[in-house]
């Protein structure tokens, strides 16, 4: 990709975004080295672990790579079996740690998280607690070691110790004594690494001792008294087996780090690649961007995309298709009315997503993979443009017209301005035929008219206009594709106050084609109001026969189902029924022809007729006390604590108290009952989340209980939320959860600005049944998000 586009584009300002997300020197570095690709499979990768990466920081927070260190240099020494410094091995201690924490996070800890393609990276980092645990133990900063690196230190610093408070102890006994009246100061100082004592000048031979250093003046001299001299000697060289012991330990844990040369270059390397996809995919949280479709064909379709570098409250996001049915998109319309905002927009969500960042658009919009991007857009849109800015605008034209082919994207910011309008208009449609016969996907923008019936009447050609209210005198930015703009100078020029008659006159001036041609312009806005306005009025009644449809579905299928049910019980009934009364009357026909042959006793009869009766009142109303079966066969898993179900052999309601065992029998608390039944003779009670007074109800220890189970999560998630739209759901999800009993539940907010987390914060501290909230800690989200308990 040629630098000069990259230039005109404004990559570098998206690369400079880009690299303050980078925590660690060798990901900014990455990352200001990024540049856009060519090959859709590379791209698709970038893109890929970019969004990878975004799903992880909105689940777990930001990663920090800071203690990612470039430890190159330290490990060519090693390769040589030289001994580092402390300042080195703390350095590679660091990226130690930092890959654990790295490892750390880019485990799954639920099964419900899926596998992305960064688990390959984390895969392969080798924290090394071992070496990073005895790096941490020996070395304190990179001036101190510790004490316990080893014994024989630990015992030289204990003799230290001791020495200095002999010396103390002796050089006091002096300052207190016998040299208290030759001292200048009665202190203890030092020079070089002697201890010494100001004695005044003219005693300097009424003492007995060793001259170091006299004051700037000479009336002080700092003199080592003898009685020192020797316990200064012996402390210089502890001093001496002190060093010697810390180059032992350094050398030690030199020779254990070489072992790891391997691994740690690998967890640089790793770390490294994950600072800066990281980087990416923090920068799509910032600018809240979106994953691009990319394709080979030329296609570009963008969904509401923002310019990156203006202010997102102030950016009027832009669609702009190209390359689909059209390959040459002119835009046409007045000054400041976003013209080349929309050039650059498209130029430079090109160049991010090949280079593997997210573009601040809607999702599935589209972009193509070009091999090379050509823009020639100039930094200064005035009306007074010289021959020489014309002449540099044609000779960035010219270079790469040489090069341009069916896989470049070109840009063009007024096309043949700064010239003759006539000269100036017709260079541009040649150039832009050339372009288009050649089927090479361009956008340019212009003022002059002949390009805007170029569009007109050529088939792949098509005009687009960024809109002007004329009531307000001001763009509204918005670009309309398929309508060629309108200058609006005699338009805007009355509205600011020029005569009547010097507009009048003005149009008389126009040629007739000129005029009818900017009347056509007139009435295709006109109609284009209309048609957005029928359109979006056609859509909403779209939308609700489609609701309207879906509920009727939903209806009829209930219906049916409910039908079909009730006609097989009504069958099984009728059928068992049926079959039980046959089997009564073959027995009864039985039992007469027995009485016909036996002897058998009037009340005998008697009961065996009062007998018979019961049996047939009993068959008449079996339809009424036939048992229920459950209207589908139920799975163990399908039961939780809490759910709400009906006993069929009881016709009681119920709650389940425990889960099914190996044998599918469960207990089932039905008000002061608890029975245990088989999960064949249950039926779960399906019920929307609405509590009424029958659904929940008062236990012998007056606690209220809900009367079914309530699943729900244990976070929510505001991203993206105004704090109203946020407070509204969030006062509804805090009532669930309180019921549920589910304490403490999570809240994500994100960082931003910090204004939805004050606002949920605020709502909190209103509500009597929220015992304590705080800020996430880290593995659970940092400062995005809210740990919330119930009292």
């Amino acid at each position: 990709m040629n630098q000069k586009t990259l230039n005109k584009l404004e990559f570098q300002k998206i690369i400079d975004l880009l690299s303050e997300h980078a925590s660690s020197p060798g990901g900014k570095q990455a990352c200001r080295g990024l540049k856009p690709m060519t090959d859709i499979g590379a791209v698709n990768t970038a893109q890929e672990q970019t969004q990878a990466a975004f799903t992880r920081i909105v689940k777990k927070g930001h990663l920090s790579f800071s203690g990612c260190y470039v430890v190159h240099d330290s490990l060519m020494r090693l390769e040589i079996g030289s001994a580092l410094n402390a300042a080195e091995l703390l350095r590679i201690g660091k990226l130690l740690k930092t890959a654990g924490r790295a490892k750390a996070y880019g485990r799954h800890d639920t099964v419900d998280e899926l596998a992305d393609c960064l688990d390959v990276y984390f895969e392969q980092l080798s924290p090394l607690a071992a070496l990073s645990a005895e790096i941490d133990r020996c070395i304190i900063s990179e001036e101190e070691i510790s004490d316990d690196a080893s014994s024989r230190l630990k015992q030289i610093r204990r003799s230290i110790a001791g020495m200095n408070d002999k010396i103390h102890s002796t050089l006091n006994g002096l300052v207190n004594g016998s040299w208290r009246t030759y001292l200048q100061d009665a202190i203890i100082t030092m020079r070089g690494d002697r201890y010494c004592l100001p004695v005044k000048a003219e005693y300097r031979n009424q003492v007995n001792g060793m001259i170091h250093d006299q004051s700037a003046t000479g009336s002080t001299l700092f003199m080592e008294p003898m009685a020192v001299v020797k316990l200064n000697n012996d402390l210089k060289e502890l001093y001496g087996q002190e060093q010697e012991e810390i180059q032992v330990i350094l050398a030690r844990l030199s020779v254990d780090a070489a072992e790891y040369i391997g691994e740690i270059r690998t967890n640089y390397q790793m770390l490294t690649e994950l600072d800066t996809i990281f980087a990416r995919g923090a920068l799509a949280l910032d600018m809240n961007a979106s994953r691009p479709i990319f394709n080979t064909e030329g296609r570009i379709h963008i969904r509401e995309g923002r310019h990156p570098l203006l202010d997102k409250k102030k950016v009027v996001p832009i669609t702009v298709t190209l390359g689909d049915t059209f390959d040459l998109l002119i835009v046409t319309g007045p000054n400041t009315g976003g013209k080349t905002v929309s050039l650059k927009t498209v130029g430079l969500f090109t160049l991010m997503g090949q280079a593997g960042l997210h573009i601040p658009a809607l999702d599935r919009s589209e972009l193509a993979v070009f091999e090379q991007v050509y823009a020639d857009i100039g930094d200064e849109q005035s009306i007074e443009q010289s021959l020489s800015t014309f002449s540099s605008h044609m000779t960035n034209i010219v270079s790469f017209l040489q090069t341009v082919d069916e896989k470049s994207l070109v840009l063009f910011d007024e096309l043949g301005a700064g010239t003759d309008p006539t000269e100036g208009a017709a260079l541009a449609i040649s150039i832009l035929s050339h372009l288009h016969s050649r089927g090479i996907r361009t956008m340019a923008t212009t003022h002059y008219s002949e390009l805007k019936v170029f569009a007109l009447s050529t088939p792949g050609v098509e005009n687009a206009c960024c809109e002007f209210n004329i009531e307000t005198l001001s763009p509204t930015y918005h670009l309309l594709i398929g309508i060629p703009g309108k200058s609006n100078a005699f338009a805007i020029s009355e509205k600011l106050g020029l005569p009547d008659y010097i507009i009048q006159e003005a149009k008389q001036h126009l040629s007739e084609q000129d005029e009818s041609f900017e009347d056509l312009l007139t009435d295709l806005e006109a109609s284009r109001r209309m048609i957005e306005r029928e359109k979006d009025e056609a859509a909403a009644y779209r939308r609700e026969i489609e609701r309207l449809k879906s509920e009727l579905k939903d209806k009829q299928a209930k219906l049916d189902a409910q039908r079909e049910r009730i006609l097989k019980e009504a069958n099984e009934k009728a059928s068992a029924i049926v079959r039980e009364a046959k089997d009564f009357a073959d027995e009864t026909m039985k039992n007469f022809r027995k009485f016909g042959k036996e002897s058998i006793s009037a009340a005998d009869m008697e009961r065996e007729r009062e007998r018979i009766r019961k049996q047939l009142a009993k068959t008449q109303n079996k339809s009424e006390l036939e048992k229920k079966k459950p209207q589908k066969e139920h799975k163990a898993s399908d039961f939780h604590l809490g759910d709400s179900v009906r006993v069929l052999s009881m016709n009681l309601t119920g709650t389940v108290s425990s889960l099914p065992d190996a044998k599918g029998n469960l207990f089932v608390q039905m008000g002061i009952l608890r029975s245990q039944v088989h999960m064949s003779d249950l039926e779960i009670i399906e019920e929307p989340l609405t509590l009424t007074a029958k659904q929940m109800r008062r236990t012998s220890g007056g606690k209220m209980k809900m009367g079914k189970s309530m699943h729900i999560s244990s976070e929510i998630n505001l991203l993206g939320k105004t704090v109203d739209e946020a407070i509204a759901a969030l006062d509804k999800y805090l009532d669930d959860a309180y019921l549920a009993h589910l304490s403490p539940v999570r809240i994500v907010h994100g960082k931003g600005t910090g204004a939805l987390r004050n606002g949920i914060h605020q709502y909190l501290k209103r509500q009597k049944h929220v015992k304590s909230y705080r800020l996430g800690a880290f593995g659970e989200g940092d400062a995005g998000v809210t740990i919330v308990e119930f009292k």
